[in-house]
């Protein structure tokens, strides 16, 4: 799917529709001290089950994408709720 980078929409911050730049959200890097993934690694260890089943086969052929919206007049971020995509590509809208 084509997305443009700008987007006309309304920022909360600003209380008015404003351009927006688009980005794709991407995930940080999880945190290995933080208190779920110790607990996680913990039930993770030794000779007894997993803590979470094995997945047989892929249950979904995409991934849900996340648009990021940052606001041009003052740089408020938001996200837009992701929707199921094989491909994006940001394009250049001219007008």
């Amino acid at each position: 799917m084509r997305v443009p980078k700008v987007v006309r929409t309304y920022c909360r911050k600003c209380g008015t529709h404003t351009e927006h730049s688009v980005s794709i959200y991407k995930h940080g890097r999880r945190r290995s001290l933080a208190e779920g993934e110790r607990r996680y690694r913990r039930k993770q260890e030794g000779y007894g089950s997993k803590r979470k089943p094995e997945q047989k086969r892929f249950a979904k052929v995409t991934k849900k994408i996340v648009l990021k919206l940052k606001c041009n007049k003052c740089g408020y971020m938001h996200h837009r709720r992701g929707i199921r995509l094989k491909k994006v590509d940001l394009v250049e809208v001219v007008r």
